[in-house]
């Protein structure tokens, strides 16, 4: 009997591996796609809130309209990645970096805001980005997951390179 449930159990864990993080990529993703799509939607100009920010040192040299573009072909092509699953890593770290500078710049001056004021000017504290951030922190960390093309890539890339380097024999 107690092997039985093991087996279920297994059986089960086994099936809904993966899922979580796809889950996960893709609540991510979408919030990013969707800030990303609205700045490059205004323009390749940077209003004059976003003109006026204070940026990190490097990006300061910048200018507010490269930044704005950057910020929103990133958040686009890194949400894209992440939501894919490819060189989801590498998006996630990207992700990271423009809620870093996000954070830094807008949010952390406003300070700790609540979902429940997301809506007004009392709420682009930094909880919101805090949140976000653990959970790109936790795709850097574990990886796309099972159902993504980073697994999908790396199971061919594994089988075609088992294919064409068989095992050595030492044994004739």
């Amino acid at each position: 009997m107690n092997s039985s449930l093991t087996s279920i159990a297994c059986k089960t864990r086994e099936h809904a591996d993966g899922w979580g993080l796809l889950a996960l990529r893709l609540y991510v993703a979408q919030e990013f796609v969707q800030a990303g799509w609205m700045k490059l939607s205004a323009g390749l100009t940077a209003p004059e809130w976003f003109a006026g920010l204070d940026f990190p040192p490097v990006l300061a040299w910048l200018g507010p309209d490269l930044n704005w573009v950057m910020a929103g072909f990133g958040e686009v092509g890194f949400g894209l990645a992440l939501a894919l699953g490819l060189a989801g890593r590498l998006a996630a770290a990207g992700l990271l970096f423009i809620t870093w500078v996000a954070v830094y710049t807008v949010h952390f001056d406003l300070g700790w805001a609540g979902w429940n004021q997301i809506e007004t000017e009392a709420g682009q504290g930094f909880k919101v980005p805090l949140m976000l951030a653990v959970m790109i922190a936790t795709i850097l960390l574990q990886g796309a997951g099972r159902l993504s093309l980073d697994a999908w890539l790396g199971s061919r890339w594994l089988r075609r390179d088992h294919d064409t380097h068989p095992a050595i024999q030492t044994h004739p």
